[in-house]
């Protein structure tokens, strides 16, 4: 390839920004197209970043080499598995789709394509969870139990997110990053429990649920879609033999390691958002891919494994609707 990977958006909206803020800083990347059905926002989109406004997603597609997938959440799998079809590389922001139906789909292009696949679980490269994920490799801290909880504030900004038909429904919005991370941290389930309720809008959002592993380990994800923000709003709590560690969104993590014994605080606030998120590492990562200098970050089969938790969790709370 001659000159710098291409990279069209389609969808203009702030992961977009957040995204297209970071491909700016890196030589090896134009960020060229834009397409989005509000053609004010993909205006303002391209008077930031100087790209060019593409009249449809085909359009796009066809001009760029790399395409990011910045929709709501219901338009992902189609737009992936389109882009994955004309032979480009894809990031999907999470989830890779609403549906196993949808995932599978996703999965079996991502198979067939000359193009990389990548999802944008961003936790996994956030520094807390980089820690508290290298001290569980290392045998420091072997989990016994663990508690996760995210009190999302509302389903309202964006709007679209209190829509189920168009982000799934409340797991597959900023949950899914939690169910990611369970499955990061602890494995795949072989046991789900659930309990939810519809309290403040008309899908379920309240959750409780029970997770058992093969290693007997356990773990609770409590879950809220209207809480509000109150900090931390997305908390991580592993348990160990005499140890423990705990996370305060993306600010730090702090390990106890013996009983009375000092605890070690790890902060991250005072990094860039993009950095201490894990945006900046996941856009090198697929960048890297998408030039053959390693494998895409979170590929098509680990955000499969992750849809399909998803699916368990509704399966198993009774949630009607379901596909």
């Amino acid at each position: 390839m001659s000159g710098p990977l291409r990279v069209g958006f389609i969808g203009a909206g702030f992961i977009a920004g957040v995204h297209a803020g970071i491909l700016a800083r890196d030589a090896r990347v134009r960020v060229a197209t834009v397409h989005d059905p509000d053609a004010r926002t993909a205006a303002a989109f391209a008077l930031r970043t100087g790209a060019v406004a593409a009249p449809t997603a085909d359009e796009l597609i066809d001009s760029s080499d790399a395409v990011y997938v910045c929709t709501p959440n219901a338009l992902h799998a189609e737009a992936a598995v389109r882009a994955l079809a004309a032979g480009r590389h894809v990031f999907s922001e999470k989830p890779m789709a609403t549906s196993l139906a949808d995932a599978e789909r996703v999965a079996e292009a991502a198979e067939r394509a000359r193009g990389v696949y990548q999802v944008g679980f961003n936790r996994r490269f956030a520094g807390v969870y980089r820690e508290l994920t290298a001290q569980i490799a290392s045998g420091a801290l072997t989990p016994t139990s663990a508690l996760f909880k995210m009190n999302r504030g509302e389903l309202q900004r964006p709007a679209w997110t209190g829509d189920a038909t168009i982000s799934g429904g409340f797991l597959y919005e900023t949950p899914v990053h939690m169910l990611d991370l369970v499955r990061v941290l602890l494995g795949d389930p072989v046991e789900v429990l659930c309990r939810a309720r519809s309290t403040v809008y008309a899908q379920p959002d309240d959750f409780s649920m029970l997770f058992t592993f093969a290693s007997g380990a356990s773990a609770v994800l409590a879950t809220c879609a209207h809480a509000t923000w109150l900090f931390p709003f997305e908390r991580v709590e592993v348990y160990g033999a005499h140890a423990m560690a705990a996370t305060e969104e993306m600010e730090r993590v702090t390990f106890s390691m013996a009983p009375g014994g000092p605890a070690r605080t790890i902060d991250f606030a005072q990094q860039p958002v993009e950095e201490r998120w894990g945006y900046a590492e996941e856009d090198a990562q697929f960048i890297a891919a998408t030039l053959g200098e390693g494998e895409p970050a979170v590929g098509a089969a680990e955000a499969l494994r992750t849809a399909r938790l998803v699916e368990k969790c509704y399966a198993a709370a009774g949630a009607p609707g379901r596909r």
